[in-house]
Order: C-alpha cells, then sequence, then structure tokens
C-alpha cells in the first residue's frame, strides 16, 4: 500500500512538473522576435515600447476582432522587453 502511495505522489510530482515546462515554453520568445512584434528597436526606450504596445494592442485584442494569442503574445513581447530594459538599467 506504501508503494503505491509513493508511486501515486511521483506520478502527480512529474505530472505538476511536466504543466509547469509546458508554460514556460509558452511564455518564451526571442528578445528579436518582441522587437519585429512591437517594430521597437534595440535602443528603443520604455515609452517607446508602451507607446507600441497600445498600438499593437488595440488592432490584436479580442475585443477588437483580435484573437487572445496574438493579445497573449503582444503583452508577452513587451515584457519581455520591459524586463529586459530593467535587467539593463541594473547592470
Amino acid at each position: 500500500m506504501l508503494k503505491l502511495l509513493v508511486v501515486a505522489g511521483v506520478i502527480v510530482w512529474l505530472l505538476f512538473w511536466l504543466k509547469g515546462n509546458q508554460q514556460r515554453r509558452r511564455d518564451f520568445m526571442p528578445l528579436s522576435e518582441a522587437r519585429a512584434l512591437l517594430g521597437v528597436g534595440d535602443t528603443d526606450d520604455a515609452e517607446t515600447i508602451r507607446a507600441a504596445h497600445r498600438r499593437i494592442i488595440a488592432r490584436v485584442h479580442p475585443d477588437s476582432g483580435g484573437t487572445p494569442e496574438l493579445a497573449r503574445r503582444t503583452n508577452l513581447a513587451r515584457d519581455i522587453l520591459l524586463a529586459e530594459l530593467a535587467r539593463d538599467r541594473n547592470d
């Protein structure tokens, strides 16, 4: 009985780990792709990134006829680029 509980626990842990790993891969986007999606350069500042995001999200948001996936990727691109700027400032 104890062996069965241990095996069940390992299986549950493995399923949670795999689900988390899939989410991390889904939330990955190279900097070059994020810049291209928002149409910004590698020297643009946070305000330029935010303005580009606002312009694009207005077109791709589901409420404007876009898709949830396009909105998600647009938000992800903004988040990645702003995080990169924050890292650069802290270095």
